[in-house]
C-alpha cells in the first residue's frame, strides 16, 4: 500500500497551513488558492454591484442624497473585501449602516456574511447577524414597495442572510474537523514514535540480558582457569613442583574449549539479533543441560551439590521456563565463582503441578574475593526481569553467612503434555493464544 502524496501548499487555505486557526488582526500570507478565491469573490461582488446598479428601479420617494450615495457605498464595500481575512469582525460591523441604506451592496454583503460565519466566534457572529437583519430589513421592505408583498421580502432577506452565514459556518466546521484530524494524526504519530522507542529499548535490554547470561558464565570460567594456570606458574618460583607438559596442555585445551563455547553462544545470540536464519539458532539450554553446567563449574574448581525434588518433571516444562531455570542456576554459579571463590554451592530444584517450581542456589560467604572477577552488576536485575516474564518471582540476599538466590516459577507444561482431563478443554484455547518469543 502506497502513501498518498500530500497536496501542495498553494492548494490549501492559509488557515489550514496555520493549524486551522485565524486570529483577527493577525497577518497571514495568502496561498495561491486564497488569491484565486479572493479574486473570484471580488469579481462576483463587482458584477452584482454593476447588475444592481443597472437594474435598480427609480425610487423617487427616497431622498436624493441617499440615491446618489448608494453606488459609492456599494463600490466601497466591494473594495473593503480585500481586508476580510485580516479584519472579519470589524468589516462586518462597518457594513451594518451601509447595508441599511444601500442596495448595490448586495454582492459584497453576501461575502461579508459568509466571512462572518467562517472567521468569527459563533456568539459574536450571531449578534452581528441579528444587527444586520434588524437594520437592513426596513430598507429592503421600503425599496420593494408594491412589487412584492412584505412577507415575501422578509422571507427573502432572512433566507439571504441565513444561507450565506450557514455556508461560512459549514466551511468553518469542515476546517476545524480537518485541524482536529491533523492534531489526532500528530498525536498518534508521536505516540507511535514513543511506542517504537519503548519497544527498541526493551529489545536492547533483552539483548543485553541475554548476552550477560551467555557470556558472564563463560568469561568467568576463562578467568578461573587462566588464574589457576598463572598461580601454578608463579608457585614454581617458590620451590613448588613445576607443571608438567601434560598439565599445561590440558589447561590450555580447557581454556580454548571454554573460549570456543563462549564464541558459539555469542554467535547464536547475534543470529537471533540480526533476525537472519530464523529457526536455525539451535537448541536452547534447559533443565536437561544442568548436569553439564554443574560439571563445567566443578572443572573450574567449584564444589557443587545438586538436590532435586521434582521427580524429573521439570524437564517436561515449556521451553522458556526451562531456559529461565538454566539461567538462574548459571547466574548463581557465576556469582559464587566471582564473589565467594572456594565456597560450597548447593543447587536445589523442587516442585510439582500443585506447588509450582522453585529453584534455589545457596553458597557461603567466604570473604576471600580480594580481587573479584569484574562484572556489569546487572545480572540479578536482568534475571529478575526474565523470571517476571514467566510469571514468577525472584528473591536474593545474604543471611547468616549464606547468600541465597531463589526463583519461584509457575509449573507450565506444554499443551501436548498437559493432564488428560484438561488437554481437550485447553487445546482450542492454547492454539488461539499467542506465544511469547524466547527470552
Amino acid at each position: 500500500m502506497t502513501d498518498t502524496p500530500a497536496p501542495r501548499d498553494w492548494m490549501l487555505p492559509s488557515a489550514l497551513l496555520h493549524d486551522g486557526g485565524h486570529v483577527s488582526g493577525q497577518r497571514t500570507r495568502r496561498t495561491g488558492r486564497d488569491w484565486l478565491v479572493d479574486c473570484a469573490l471580488f469579481a462576483w461582488a463587482v458584477a452584482l454591484w454593476v447588475l444592481t446598479l443597472c437594474t435598480a428601479p427609480e425610487a423617487d420617494f427616497l431622498p436624493h442624497w441617499l440615491v446618489v450615495m448608494d453606488a459609492p457605498l456599494g463600490a466601497l464595500a466591494c473594495v473593503a473585501l480585500w481586508w476580510r481575512r485580516r479584519y472579519p469582525l470589524a468589516l462586518a460591523i462597518a457594513l451594518i449602516p451601509i447595508a441599511a441604506v444601500s442596495t448595490t451592496v448586495f454582492g459584497a454583503l453576501a461575502v461579508v456574511i459568509l466571512n462572518l460565519g467562517l472567521r468569527v466566534h459563533r456568539r459574536t457572529a450571531w449578534a452581528v447577524l441579528v444587527a444586520h437583519i434588524a437594520l437592513g430589513m426596513p430598507y429592503s421592505i421600503l425599496t420593494a414597495g408594491d412589487r412584492a408583498p412584505d412577507w415575501t421580502t422578509i422571507s427573502f432577506v432572512l433566507a439571504y442572510y441565513l444561507f450565506f452565514y450557514a455556508w461560512g459556518a459549514a466551511v468553518r466546521a469542515k476546517r476545524q474537523l480537518v485541524s482536529r484530524l491533523r492534531a489526532d494524526a500528530q498525536r498518534e504519530r508521536a505516540e507511535h514514535a514513543r511506542h517504537l522507542a519503548d519497544v527498541r529499548r526493551a529489545e536492547r535490554e533483552a539483548i543485553a540480558r541475554e548476552m550477560h547470561d551467555v557470556l558472564a558464565h563463560r568469561i568467568s570460567l576463562l578467568s578461573v582457569h587462566a588464574g589457576a594456570l598463572a598461580y601454578r606458574t608463579d608457585a614454581k618460583q617458590s620451590g613448588a613442583a613445576p607443571l608438567s607438559d601434560a598439565e599445561i596442555s590440558s589447561s590450555a585445551q580447557l581454556i580454548r574449549d571454554t573460549a570456543h563455547q563462549a564464541l558459539e553462544e555469542l554467535r547464536d545470540v547475534l543470529t537471533v539479533l540480526r533476525g537472519s536464519a530464523q529457526g536455525s539458532e539451535g537448541p536452547q539450554p534447559g533443565v536437561a543441560d544442568l548436569p553439564a553446567l554443574v560439571a563445567e563449574a566443578e572443572r573450574a574448581g567449584q564444589r557443587v551439590t545438586v538436590v532435586r525434588d521434582d521427580d524429573a518433571g521439570a524437564a517436561r516444562l515449556r521451553g522458556p521456563v526451562q531456559r529461565t531455570v538454566y539461567r538462574v542456576v548459571q547466574e548463581g554459579l557465576t556469582n559464587a565463582r566471582k564473589h565467594a571463590p572456594g565456597a560450597h554451592v548447593t543447587v536445589t530444584l523442587s516442585g510439582g503441578r500443585d506447588r509450582g517450581l522453585t529453584v534455589a542456589v545457596r553458597n557461603g560467604l567466604t570473604g576471600r574475593a580480594d580481587r573479584p572477577i569484574p562484572g556489569a552488576g546487572a545480572g540479578l536485575t536482568g534475571l529478575e526481569e526474565r523470571v517476571a516474564l514467566d510469571g514468577g518471582t525472584l528473591r536474593h540476599g545474604a543471611s547468616a553467612g549464606t547468600f541465597t538466590l531463589v526463583a519461584e516459577l509457575p509449573w507450565a507444561e506444554p499443551a501436548a503434555t498437559a493432564r488428560p482431563a484438561d488437554a481437550q478443554d485447553r487445546a482450542g484455547a492454547a492454539a488461539a493464544q499467542p506465544q511469547l518469543p524466547p527470552h
